[in-house]
């Protein structure tokens, strides 16, 4: 059973939800607008759930809010709406779907979070790397931490919103490339100060923060023993990242996923047991908390 861990699908709900809105983020037609990107065309493709299923090739897809929009930094009397209308027609989705959860990180509702995770079809918390970005901002989410805990399930870390665009005229990649792989970088290294064990999964491969383990060592710090519970998904990275990473953090935390409509997933090529372990062993891990 192939399982692709990180995934974006927006219902036809959802996208009505976006057309409403007047303020970030909303959607006109199919152009998204955000305060820290340049409008982006959305092909609607992307998001048609029956050409979506049809061409799916996971057994279980994994999909997520996108935290880029910003949705769980609004305040709730605001975000609460995108995001119960997020909870409700993603779960409506059908197989092969599942869905990672979202939830204010601005005004915190835990008993309000327990009770979406105690739906089968959501398999855990997505939150975005900018409400995790030193051990003070951990130590604020910690209900929301406690209560995934409690429900059994993991976390998966997703970079946020970028910051507002000072110069215009920066390509459209910048973003993906600058803002959130610093997000999940600074995200990774708070974790590994203040974290505490408990099945977390970080995308993009933290931004290879954990590349960085020779200058944390040169700067006083250690990488120190690994944690288990720490995973790394590897969406729109190929070959020599992959390799690079598991010659410091091992093969056992590496997760698929693909990142679609944006990215697909990628098998390095290491082998039928490197494959199942990607695929299907270490994924099953990272949701579940069973041996492998």
């Amino acid at each position: 059973m192939r399982i692709d861990c990180h995934q974006h699908l927006w219902p036809p709900r959802f996208l009505d939800a976006l057309r409403r809105r007047k303020t970030y983020p909303y959607l006109r037609e199919w152009t998204l607008h955000l305060p820290g990107e340049p409008p982006y065309e959305v092909h609607p493709a992307a998001h048609d759930v029956a050409k979506r299923r049809q061409g799916e090739e996971a057994a279980l897809a994994l999909v997520s809010l996108s935290s880029p929009l910003g949705i769980e930094h609004l305040p709730a009397c605001e975000g609460g709406e995108l995001i119960d209308v997020w909870h409700e027609s993603a779960l409506e989705l059908g197989d092969p779907f599942r869905v990672w959860a979202a939830a204010s990180v601005t005004d915190l509702d835990p008993d309000g979070l327990a009770k979406v995770l105690r739906e089968e079809r959501i398999v855990g918390l997505q939150l975005p790397a900018t409400a995790l970005a030193d051990p003070a901002a951990i130590a604020r989410m910690r209900p929301l931490l406690d209560e995934v805990q409690r429900a059994g399930k993991p976390v998966l870390v997703h970079p946020g919103p970028a910051p507002v665009l000072a110069d215009p005229g920066l390509p459209a990649w910048w973003p993906a490339l600058v803002p959130y792989v610093s997000q999940l970088q600074q995200a990774w290294m708070a974790w590994h100060v203040a974290g505490r064990r408990q099945r977390i999964a970080f995308v993009a491969l933290a931004g290879l923060a954990p590349l960085h383990h020779e200058r944390l060592a040169a700067r006083g710090g250690a990488l120190g023993p690994l944690d288990p519970e720490v995973f790394y998904e590897t969406s729109s990275y190929g070959t020599r990242a992959i390799d690079a990473m598991v010659r410091v953090v091992g093969v056992d935390p590496l997760v698929n996923g693909s990142d679609r409509p944006y990215a697909e997933a990628t098998d390095p090529g290491f082998g039928a047991a490197f494959t199942h372990a990607l695929f299907t062993a270490n994924p099953r891990h990272l949701l579940t908390g069973e041996p492998r």
